[in-house]
Order: structure tokens, then sequence, then C-alpha cells
């Protein structure tokens, strides 16, 4: 496949450079300078400061760079997909339509609704457990429950919530801008208190539990339908197509804003303990020096989680008003042959009994578990086994940035030495640097050369599944041509078992932090509670990725394979956009 990357950014993004070279500019004002702090710490702090802007640059560069050769698969996988379900007319009249054509500013509004979503599930990704443990001081055995629990309401709201929206009626709004716009104040609300830290002790579990679990629900409310509100926006596919990729541009450049915000603004209040604590204890005219301090430094930390949560409700506010705004449905968008509904259950049957798509999903749900243990535990991996206590947050931004400019590249790997390959060279990378870690001395350069690895590791390990369902998708047409419409409950169901997963992993980490004696609210953690947090980030995950990529050796779908299905899905195209002249020639 031919990468066409500089496609959208000639069209819609001028700039003075070829659109799909990473080259770096600054312009006037713009100048690097690196102080020479006192310490190496400080001055390794002041480069990755430095540098930050530079990267954002490059990274926009990279990941609209590689829009188009996504949208590519993505646009083959759809129209092998759906053969014979749209109607004959709609592709005739495909041509008189184009004055219709969807406008550059309402794709860029279009696009913007799906910031709010990775921003938040970024944010509380990587900070909502630390949160817990150590701003509430919560009994890790309770955050372990607030954790799965949460995790897996999320896995069942989304099939609940897609059920409630097909049933949905079309009103002056539209059929599924309602529920963007009905959800977004209360999904605000309950996202600020999720953060906020209540006066009830014996209650907080409660309190907790319930605002994450309404958060939750009222984020798919919006996620859900906006995802479906893909088909609708627009009667052309080209326009579709290109909506998608302002989507997916967006989508990416707000995981690392969901992790700069909330890592930054948390990162730059001093911890919510005193380092000399023990010390200090066994003074007893320093007592209350130490509550003082301690409560002072605690309320401060509580508030940059308050003034983060704030920003955010503020973003996820405006990018539904410009997604409201900007964007109107269009009823007739997509019109189906036949108005029979495709039976959920024994579609799921159907789906369930397809061979390839169980062993992908189950392979793909080991080293997703994998990974989302990584994801929840790193934050306390590098304030207490490693003892990055003021960088942690820098640290996680770079494992986002890493992740995000490497998509073009794993885009490029995958299409050139095939999807399986990509899978076994992709997920193993991780395994030297997180090995890495866990065994060399900790310095400040290891974490963020660890963090680099992670992120290139991270990025094949969330873009090869989507890549590689649709060759499931199409493998499962062949075999079963009379079925039709079973395309989201493939989709639906990965998303519903990985956040399962993810939910396992999460509480199971907790608790084992709560079974190794972990202390919340202190400096320094127990010894047990270090080697604890060394095989939840290297040595668990570790195990996990063998067996899911011993899991991926039984996939049978190869290079090979795909090819020979994109031909006969291509030839079945033909043999029935021929019938369908003849029996209108004949009428």
């Amino acid at each position: 496949m031919k990468p066409t990357g500089s496609s959208i950014q000639k069209r819609h993004m001028p700039t003075a450079h070829p659109p799909a070279a990473c080259e770096l500019s600054f312009r006037p004002g713009d100048t690097l300078t690196i102080h020479w702090l006192d310490s190496d710490a400080a001055c390794l702090r002041g480069v990755v400061r430095g540098f930050a802007s530079g990267a954002l640059l490059i990274l926009i560069h990279s990941v609209c760079g590689c829009v188009e050769l996504l949208l590519g698969m993505e646009k083959q996988s759809e129209q092998a997909s759906c053969t014979g379900l749209l109607d004959p007319h709609q592709n005739a009249s495909k041509g008189r339509s184009g004055k219709h054509k969807l406008s550059v500013c309402s794709k860029i509004c279009y696009a913007v609704g799906g910031a709010p979503y990775q921003i938040t599930g970024t944010a509380l990704g990587f900070f909502l457990q630390i949160f817990l443990l150590d701003v509430v001081q919560m009994a890790p055995s309770h955050a372990s429950i607030i954790l799965f629990t949460g995790r897996v309401w999320d896995a069942i709201t989304d099939p609940l919530v897609g059920f409630f929206v097909s049933k949905s009626r079309w009103s002056r709004m539209g059929r599924l801008m309602p529920w963007i716009i009905f959800s977004t104040p209360f999904a605000v609300l309950t996202y600020f208190l999720a953060w906020y830290v209540p006066d009830l002790s014996s209650w907080q579990i409660v309190w907790y539990l319930t605002f994450y679990c309404l958060f939750q629900t009222l984020v798919t409310c919006f996620h859900v339908p906006y995802s479906a509100l893909t088909m609708f926006i627009s009667k052309e596919q080209s326009d579709r197509d290109s909506a998608t990729g302002y989507r997916m541009t967006v989508e990416v450049l707000g995981t690392v804003l969901g992790t700069a915000i909330q890592g930054q603004i948390v990162g730059n209040v001093k911890s919510a303990c005193n380092p000399n604590h023990d010390k200090l204890l066994n003074s007893s005219e320093n007592t209350d020096h130490i509550n003082g301090t301690g409560s002072h430094s605690l309320k401060d930390m509580r508030e940059a989680y308050m003034i983060a949560a704030g920003v955010i409700c503020g973003i996820y506010i405006l990018c539904a008003i410009i997604l409201s705004m900007g964007v109107r449905e269009k009823r007739d968008s997509c019109k189906l042959l036949t108005d029979q509904p495709v039976n959920f259950f024994c579609g799921l049957k159907q789906v369930m009994s397809h061979g390839p798509y169980v062993k992908l999903v189950t392979a793909f749900l080991f080293t997703s578990m994998a990974f989302m243990m990584v994801e929840g535990n790193f934050a306390l991996f590098l304030k207490y086994a490693l003892g990055f206590r003021e960088d942690f947050q820098n640290i996680l931004l770079v494992v986002m940035l890493s992740a995000t400019i490497s998509v073009p590249f794993w885009q490029w790997f995958l299409t050139r030495f095939g999807k399986k390959t990509a899978v076994y060279f992709g997920i193993s990378f991780s395994i030297p640097f997180l090995l890495l870690a866990v065994l060399m001395p900790p310095t400040l350069i290891l974490g963020y050369i660890v963090a680099v690895g992670a992120g290139l590791s991270v990025a094949s390990a969330f873009l090869l599944p989507w890549s590689m369902l649709p060759d499931v998708i199409d493998d499962f047409i062949l075999k079963n041509p009379d079925s039709h419409g079973h395309e989201a409950i493939f989709f639906s169901f990965y998303v519903f078992f990985t956040k399962f997963a993810s939910g396992i992993s999460l509480g199971v980490s907790t608790l084992s932090l709560d079974f190794a004696g972990y202390k919340t609210g202190n400096c320094d953690q127990p010894k047990e509670v270090t080697v604890t947090l060394k095989l939840l980030v290297c040595a668990v995950p570790f195990l996990l990725i063998l067996v899911g990529l011993f899991l991926f050796k039984l996939y049978p779908i190869d290079e090979e394979r795909r090819r020979a299905n994109k031909k006969a899905l291509q030839e079945n195209d033909q043999d029935s956009s021929s019938d369908s002249l003849e029996l209108a020639s004949n009428v």
C-alpha cells in the first residue's frame, strides 16, 4: 500500500514544509535555551521542558502523516464488509451530491468532539489510583474495589448505551446529538466530583464508587453516539473518511493533552508527605510541625487535583459546544436495502463461533491486560520504586509523546512486514525496557529511556488490534456470505473484553499493594511494596505478554490469507455490481 499521509495536510493544513517530513523549526522567540542548574537531575528536567514545544511540532507532523494511511485500510475494510448493504440508488446519486460536500470547518468541529473521551480516560488511567491512595489516603483494598467496579461497569455500559441509542427517535436536533448535548453537563459534574475529597471518611468508598461509575456511564452516553455520528454527517464516503482522519488526529493529541494537563498541574505541588517523617516523629517538639506541614501539603495537593479536573471539565464543555454548533446530522445519509433487524443473540453466537476472532481477541486480551497493569501502576512505580517523586509526571508525558510520535512508524512497519510480524516485534519491544527499569540502578536518564521505549511498544499494542479486526471481519463475511450487519458486534465485544480485563488488572494490582503493606500518605514504602510494584510493572506483564504472543501463533490469518480474502471480496463485489446492473436493465 502506497502511503498517502500527505494529502490531508496539503488540502486542509497549509504549511511551508513538505507535510510528510518530520522537520522541526522554531519561530523567532522560540529559541531553545538550556540553563545549567545546580544538579544533573534539575538540568535534565530543564532539557526535557525545553524540548517540549519541539516535540509537539514533531507530534503534529507525524500524526497527520499517518492519518490517511490508517484510513486507507479502514476504507477498504468498510467497503468489503458493507457489500450489499447500501442502496444502489445512493451510489448513482453520488456524483450529483458534490455541492453538499462537508466543509473543513464541519470536519474540524466533528473531530474536536473526540477529545473529551481521550483526555478524561488518560487522566483517570494514569492518576486515579495514585490519587485514591496518596491524596484521598484510602485503604488499598477499598481503592481496588473502586477501580475494578468502575472499569467493569464501563465495559457493561457500552452495549447498554448502544442499545438505547439505537432505539432513539429523531428530533429537531437529530437522533444522536441529544445524547451528546444532555449528557455533557452531568458528565462534567460527576467527573469533577470524582476528584473532590469530601469530609466523609467512612463513606469515601461510596462517594468515589458512585461518581466514578456515574461518570463512566455519562461519558459513554457521549462517546457511543459520537462514534456513530460519522455515518450521519455526510452522504459522501470521502467526506466521512476525511472527517475520521481529523478525528483520529485530535484523539491522539487528546491522550497527550490529558497526561500533560493532569501531570503538570499536579506535579507543580510538592508531595503530601514529609521525607524526614520517621526522624521527626522521634522528636516530640517536631510532632506539631509534621502535622502542620503534612496537612498543608495535602491540602495543596487536593486543590491541585481539583484545578486539573476543572481545566479538563472546561475543555470537555468547550468541545461539546463546538461539536453541537458545528455539526448537523443528516437523517438519510445511509439507507439500508432492508429494514429487517439483525438478531443480536444469533449474531453474537455466529461471531463467537468464528475461530480467528476468538483467537485474536484472546491474545490481545492478555497483552492489553499487561499494558493496562503497567499503565495503572507506573506512576506509583516511578514514585516509590525508582524514587522519581518530582519527575514522574514528566516521564508519563514522555511515554505518551513517544507513543504518539511512533504511530506512523508502526503503520509503515505493518504494511511493510505484515501484521503478525508487527505484533511480535512491537509488543515484545517493551520487555527489555521493563527489565532495564527493574534491574538497573535507578537514574533519571534511565527513567526517560524506559519511557521512550515503553511508549514505542504502547503505540503498537493499541494500534494493531484496530488494524487486524477488519481482516477478521472480511474472513467472517467470506465464510458467512448470508450474514450481514454483525460488524458492530466484532468491535463492541472487543472493547468490552479489553475494558473488563483492565478492571481485573487494576483491581488485582491494587489489592496486591494492600497485601504488601502499602502505607497511605508515607513518602517511603516498605520494601515489600517496592518489590510488589516491580512485579506488577515487570514480571507479571512479562508473563502476560508471553501468553499473548503464544496465542498469536494460533491466529490463522497471515498476509497470504489476508490478500486472498481481499481479492475474493473484490471479486464478489464486482459480481454483485454486475448482477445489480443486469437486474436494473431487465426492469
